[in-house]
């Protein structure tokens, strides 16, 4: 078993800039390393599960250039995978420069010549589709009533993801809806949460002498923006799941035709 390699996934969704994609390819191209540039990772995960296992077996550490560590891990176990000795540098948050530092300094790849293998998706389409965090989902069945498209099943009070190319692209209305943040999509564009960063935790009051008048004006305050924040989600939601119906009518009519 060898050591450790890099996989770098270029999905093309845009969730970085074309010019700093080009800057991470061309540091990896300096380095004495086995690389995998890895077209579409969601993908992948899909369609080349022989791939996955593969690397699983062939190396003892994985070092992934790619978005939010979070989505990544939760769409590998969403699809029955395993990646042990996993590492994710986030290229959403980090640098060129920070990434390639890290590779040489952190993770000891020194110059050299490198090996390189592209790795495709093998599916006609990108693979845009939800993927839930299981430990924060609750079973509520919001998603799967909200989306018209039959990509998750309930039964039983389990909610799965079993229809997942049936997900209309640049649709995250479903995910808008979810109380507890579970639902990630890793290529959207917009990043944050529902992206797959890691949900936020509300910063603690340390004053022991805190008035509490104020503090009761300010949670009041603070639940009214909640209550405003997540209508506009939820009209966000219900405007994005209504394109994507019309998108679909469209389609099917120019079939018809």
């Amino acid at each position: 078993m060898s050591k450790s390699c890099i996989l770098f996934c270029n999905c093309g969704a845009g969730v970085i800039t074309l010019e700093k994609s080009q800057q991470i390819k061309s540091s990896l191209e300096t380095l004495d390393a086995d690389v995998y540039q890895l077209d579409d990772f969601c993908g992948i995960v899909l369609g080349r599960k022989d791939f996955i296992r593969a690397i699983d077996q062939q190396y003892e550490r994985k070092i992934m250039i790619a978005c939010y560590p979070r989505a990544i891990k939760n769409l590998l176990t969403q699809n029955d995978l395993e990646f042990s000795g996993l590492e994710v540098l986030n290229f959403r948050e980090l640098t060129a420069g920070e990434i390639e530092s890290k590779l040489q300094k952190d993770y000891s790849f020194a110059e050299g010549k490198v090996s390189e293998t592209r790795i495709e998706s093998g599916l006609d389409v990108p693979a845009w589709y939800p993927v839930i965090d299981q430990p924060l989902c609750i079973d509520c069945g919001k998603c799967f009533k909200f989306c018209l498209f039959g990509v998750y099943t309930f039964g039983d009070k389990k909610l799965k993801v079993v229809n997942p190319l049936a997900c209309k692209n640049n649709c995250p209305a479903c995910g808008r809806n979810c109380p507890t943040s579970a639902i990630i999509f890793p290529r959207l564009k917009e990043g944050g949460v529902l992206a797959g960063a890691e949900p936020g935790t509300e910063v603690k009051s340390k004053g022991l002498a805190a008035d509490i008048n104020m503090i009761s004006t300010l949670k009041q305050r603070s639940a009214l923006r909640r209550n405003i924040f997540r209508a506009g989600l939820v009209e966000q939601a219900e405007a994005e799941r209504q394109k994507a119906l019309d998108e679909l009518k469209n389609t099917s009519k120019g079939l018809k035709m």
